[in-house]
């Protein structure tokens, strides 16, 4: 900022006025300038960070994308281009994978993304012991997930001894081949996922409910809605934000679901449960399609890249609808 005197000339007889002007300069941003203004010394602080960030998560990333092109069994390499995908793409196991993980990131939008939303909403309504609630809610994901799928693995056990064929029996239903029977394995696998991970978006949902001014609750009471028409005119558009953001990051998990088809049945029956990401362990280390590292890498490369795309166009298209 420079403040500076303006002399104002006048014709003879009459006075100088002296006017006052303040004019800013901006100051040119040069390197000496930003080391003068700490940005050095900023820098000096966050190199580890950027270092540990760069080498753990950008390093592997580039590493499989040159990976994606080579020939390797990760001790000789050699070139092979543009080879790798198009034997991933030709192979007949493929589409049946990709249909697999369609299927269940469908069933998991359709039964698992409102089970969250409900219960949440409902643990928000109660008066009485509300944290109680919480905690039974989150317990399921404290649990390892290999211990969840070996538990839940125990309860689908087939024949009348099984868990939940025993419960079954009771209303004289069953039993029922949980793992064995292709049209009910996918449902059985989507029914424990839901169970081991709707516990963390029930704390997120919870979390965004308390920023719900009460005042708003009252209004509508006293407008005489009921429990509903304050869940839908109330709750839903404070969380509207939130459920664009969990909805994708919903998508991104189911497209990459692993465990459970690897640690149920292993792709089975007859590949009614082989997924992207199990038909990629496949390729680097199974016994049949063992040490196609290339072919494993170019397949998690097509997948990153169809991931990321759906991504920015989700983004695109819901921009608007979750900031309105």
């Amino acid at each position: 900022m420079v403040t500076r005197d303006v002399v104002a000339v006048r014709p003879p007889g009459r006075r100088t006025v002296r006017v006052s002007a303040t004019t800013t300069t901006r100051r040119r941003h040069t390197p000496v300038t930003w080391v003068r203004r700490g940005g050095l010394s900023a820098l000096v602080f966050a190199l580890p960070a950027l270092f540990v960030f760069g080498w753990f998560s950008w390093l592997p990333i580039v590493k499989a994308v040159v990976m994606s092109v080579q020939k390797t069994n990760l001790i000789v390499t050699s070139w092979a281009g543009l080879s790798n995908f198009q034997h991933v793409l030709a192979d007949p196991v493929l589409p049946i994978a990709i249909r697999n993980t369609l299927w269940f990131a469908l069933l998991a939008l359709v039964f698992g993304f409102p089970v969250p939303l409900v219960a949440a909403v409902l643990m928000n309504e109660v008066r009485r012991m509300k944290g109680l609630y919480s905690v039974l809610a989150y317990l399921p994901v404290v649990i390892p997930p290999v211990v969840a799928v070996l538990l839940w693995k125990f309860f689908y056990t087939p024949g009348p001894a099984g868990v939940f064929n025993k419960l079954l029996g009771y209303v004289h239903l069953g039993p029922v081949l949980w793992l064995q029977d292709r049209a009910i394995v996918m449902p059985a696998l989507v029914l424990e996922a839901t169970w081991a991970a709707a516990g963390g978006t029930v704390i997120i949902y919870l979390a965004a409910l308390t920023s719900v001014p009460a005042e708003l609750y009252d209004a509508a009471e006293v407008d005489g809605a009921s429990v509903w028409g304050k869940i839908w005119h109330v709750t839903m558009p404070h969380l509207r934000g939130v459920l664009f953001v969990t909805f994708i990051l919903q998508i991104l998990a189911t497209a990459q679901v692993f465990n459970e088809p690897y640690l149920f049945t292993g792709g089975g029956p007859n590949n009614a449960t082989l997924t992207v990401l199990l038909l990629i362990y496949q390729y680097a280390f199974g016994t049949s399609l063992g040490g196609k590292y290339g072919e494993a890498t170019a397949l998690s490369v097509m997948l990153a890249v169809v991931l990321a795309l759906l991504s920015v166009l989700y983004f695109r298209l819901t921009r608007r609808w979750s900031t309105s």
